[in-house]
């Protein structure tokens, strides 16, 4: 009798990757026949080839690359994680090391070369050509979260007065001898290599002859000065749906542009670190799974050890009132409740600035407006709260399931106080971001265990004092 099919286990079997499928044969072909990989490979995608390199031993790595063609083994290095390109580049000679990042895209070769020590990136910036080393010294003088640490140079620009027959024949010389990474996007340019306007290569196609690139071109560019942070890059990028950003100096010289792939490894780097900060501990420099034990410890302790201290203060500030909690024991009950509502709102409020100011909603100059919108909002979400609180206290009382001494007025105070405190946390958490921007700290900082802490040690003692001013000559 046949099983029904809805009977059937259908057992999920996961296929296995490339790398697992091609490991072996490729470290058999390193043993006997190196010089056959090159022709075994050559469908695969640079991607699929750094996961097979990923998957191999490690001291087999650069065995497999140098088995390559160099632009191909060039091309893997890009996509290798950068712990492993790192090693594989000090395991080879500075000659070997500077014949491969030579054939990689300006910005990827400067990214390589500074995840190196100093002296091996030296030596092998010396064996690198001129202009490539000269080009390479240039995107190393830039911050690695600027615009001008993303950019590279590969990029095709025209002066404005060239005809479009003289325009396409320079694209096409371009093409066929010299790798641009960013060909889909022509910027024009007066005497003196200052940006005036932007077209596609459809465009130029599309051109009709005899006219003038300046004809076509569109005249609103947006560009960034090579300082910008890397976040200011990703906003005109989402905002005006950019492929690449022409990143230029201060008197408007074009240096480079910062192409969407940089753009989106930036976005997640960026949004990696702000996620971790949110957590209470400092970003990490590597792959949660390619971190070291030690290394894990050294971001994390430190946080926690802050905030444990921080948290202290909320002992101290229940010290202080120790007398009032002896004679009204029934206030403890509802600490957990006080405490957890302000940090709460604090975290809410936190995150929204963090990511206003990220995406350039709010300045810095803004802050009275925000604080202004807060108010009511804490006060609003404080009443609401203050309502259920009081709801529960009464409700409680009327079932019997808690028998609270003057319970009308221990709702009072339970709701008086929740008004105060998520109030104060939606003020204090929307206010530290702009705190930290203006002194130059990252507003990610401002975590929410931090906001959750300050608030911890305000609450109480707002609460407290309400309970002071309400329940004085009844329980207190």
């Amino acid at each position: 009798m046949k099983t029904p099919p809805h009977n059937k286990r259908v057992e999920e079997v996961e296929e296995p990757s490339i790398a697992a499928l091609m490991g072996p044969d490729i470290l058999v072909m390193l043993e006997e026949s190196p010089e056959a990989i090159a022709a075994e490979t050559e469908e695969l995608h640079p991607k699929d080839l750094a996961n097979v390199a990923e998957g191999l031993p490690r001291e087999m790595v650069a065995p497999f690359l140098s088995a390559l063609p160099v632009e191909r083994a060039a091309d893997v290095l890009e996509y290798l994680n950068e712990d492993l390109r790192t090693e594989v580049l000090e395991t080879m000679s500075a000659r070997q090391a500077a014949e491969l990042v030579t054939e990689m895209t300006p910005d990827d070769r400067a990214d390589a070369l500074e995840d190196l020590e100093a002296e091996s990136a030296e030596e092998i910036l010396s064996e690198i050509p001129t202009a490539e080393r000269v080009e390479t010294e240039k995107l190393l003088a830039y911050e690695p979260d600027t615009a001008g640490g993303l950019m590279t140079t590969e990029f095709v620009s025209v002066s404005q007065d060239t005809p479009v027959d003289e325009a396409l024949a320079a694209v096409r010389r371009i093409a066929r001898s010299e790798r641009r990474e960013a060909m889909n996007t022509i910027y024009t340019t007066d005497s003196a290599g200052r940006v005036q306007g932007v077209m596609s290569l459809r465009e130029l196609l599309a051109a009709p002859d005899g006219a003038k690139v300046s004809d076509i071109a569109w005249e609103e560019v947006q560009t960034v000065l090579v300082t910008a942070d890397r976040e200011e890059v990703a906003r005109l990028t989402r905002e005006y749906d950019l492929v690449a950003v022409p990143v230029v100096d201060d008197n408007g010289v074009i240096q480079g542009v910062v192409t969407v792939d940089d753009v989106i490894d930036a976005l997640v780097e960026e949004h990696t670190e702000d996620v971790q900060r949110f957590g209470g501990m400092e970003a990490l420099d590597e792959p949660y799974t390619q971190i070291g034990f030690f290394s894990m410890i050294r971001k994390r302790a430190p946080w926690l050890a802050a905030l444990f201290l921080s948290e202290m203060l909320t002992t101290t500030a229940m010290g202080h009132f120790q007398d009032e909690l002896a004679k009204a024991v029934v206030l403890a009950l509802f600490i957990p409740l006080i405490i957890s509502s302000g940090g709460n709102s604090g975290s809410q409020a936190t995150s929204l600035i963090i990511r206003a100011l990220a995406l350039g909603e709010v300045r810095l100059r803004d802050w009275w407006k925000v604080a202004l919108r807060e108010l009511p909002s804490g006060l609003m979400l404080g009443a609401i709260l203050g309502v259920l609180g009081i709801t529960r206290i009464l409700l409680w009382q009327h079932l019997g399931i808690g028998q609270y001494p003057h319970p009308n007025l221990l709702a009072l105070t339970i709701g008086v106080a929740l008004m105060g405190v998520v109030t104060f946390g939606s003020l204090a958490g929307s206010m530290l971001p702009f705190v930290l921007q203006r002194l130059g700290f990252d507003p990610a900082s401002a975590s929410a265990p931090f906001v959750a802490t300050l608030v911890d040690v305000t609450g109480l003692s707002i609460y407290f004092y309400v309970a002071l001013l309400i329940l004085r000559g009844t329980l207190l």
